[in-house]
């Protein structure tokens, strides 16, 4: 499908540059949804769990919402994406990474890029109960749904997929997180992330070492030491490798739509190279101007300019 440059996105004053536009849905966001969420915990094959929340419709279509690094199914991108296909007559589905909830997950085992294994048992969990699924990914989030789409054959009850501020490319993404542009992100990620190590510890003493702690100082760190060894990779530039979601693009068998803002403060060049997308029949890469990173913020309606777009694509006829 062909890739675009979509202008159709106009930032609102005074959102005048990227990290402003990223920055302020994050802190300033206020919503409620007009649905109670009916949480439920799924267990995993290897004796771990999921927490899901489900805003019912009493529709036969679901969209399931992924969300990014360090992110939960609370936050206000998840739950404006939701209130926005609620509206339109589906019901949702956000649900909390491992060691994204209030309480910890019990394996060693973190979320990372590519544990598609969980999404698959998430999707496969909610197959069941609707006619059409429809997947929506943020960020990691984004990237985690490209690749679980890609990299074999799903449901047919999947019918599309959005995926937003999507980093295709892992390995140059974290290189632009080492940049001066991504410190104030990555500062923030890596606070996180080591808090969930020592948590971890605490549960798994034998698997999840703290000897390495002192040595994390970025999100490449963090992976070298722990991401990679925790879930089977050689290092972070094997992990990077295996779970870009720009390797799995082509194997994607139902219309999709990647939604990348040019001056996201997170994401880099690689992942708004339209070749990437060029001869696939299902992908397209729309590209906008302004919007951050997971950002797109409209003060003029309920419904950011991302929600607006994804609930309109996948609302076409198929």
């Amino acid at each position: 499908m062909p890739s675009l440059t979509n202008n159709s996105y106009k930032r609102p004053f005074p959102l005048c540059s990227g990290h402003l536009e990223t920055i302020y849905p994050a802190l300033f966001r206020k919503l409620s949804i007009p649905f109670s969420a009916q949480h439920e915990r799924i267990f995993t094959p290897d004796s771990d769990f999921l927490d899901l929340f489900w805003y019912q419709n009493d529709s036969r279509k679901l969209v399931i919402i992924q969300h990014g690094l360090e992110g939960s199914a609370d936050r206000p991108y998840i739950l404006g994406m939701a209130n926005c296909f609620l509206k339109q007559g589906f019901d949702a589905l956000a649900w909390n990474y491992r060691s994204c909830g209030q309480e910890m997950n019990w394996t060693s085992k973190f979320y990372h890029s590519g544990a598609t294994y969980d999404l698959d048992l998430v999707v496969r969990h909610a197959v069941p109960k609707y006619d059409e699924i429809y997947l929506v990914g943020f960020s990691l989030g984004g990237n985690l749904t490209l690749k679980y789409l890609g990299e074999s054959e799903r449901s047919k009850k999947i019918k599309k997929a959005v995926a937003v501020s999507a980093p295709l490319d892992l390995d140059k993404g974290v290189d632009n997180l080492l940049s001066r542009r991504g410190y104030i992100y990555q500062k923030r990620f890596v606070n996180n992330l080591t808090q969930k190590v020592k948590r971890k510890h605490e549960l798994n003493p034998d698997q999840v070492s703290l000897t390495h702690l002192s040595k994390i100082k970025n999100v490449r760190d963090f992976d070298d030491y722990y991401t990679a060894p925790l879930h089977g990779y050689e290092d972070a530039t094997d992990y990077y490798h295996k779970c870009s979601s720009r390797y799995f693009l082509s194997g994607i068998q139902v219309p999709t739509l990647i939604l990348n803002a040019i001056n996201d403060p997170i994401l880099s060049p690689e992942s708004l190279d339209h070749q990437l997308t060029k001869d696939l029949p299902n992908v397209t890469l729309e590209t906008s101007k302004f919007g951050g990173h997971v950002g797109f913020a409209r003060f003029d309606q309920e419904c950011y300019w991302s929600e607006s777009r994804a609930v309109s694509f996948c609302n076409d006829e198929l």
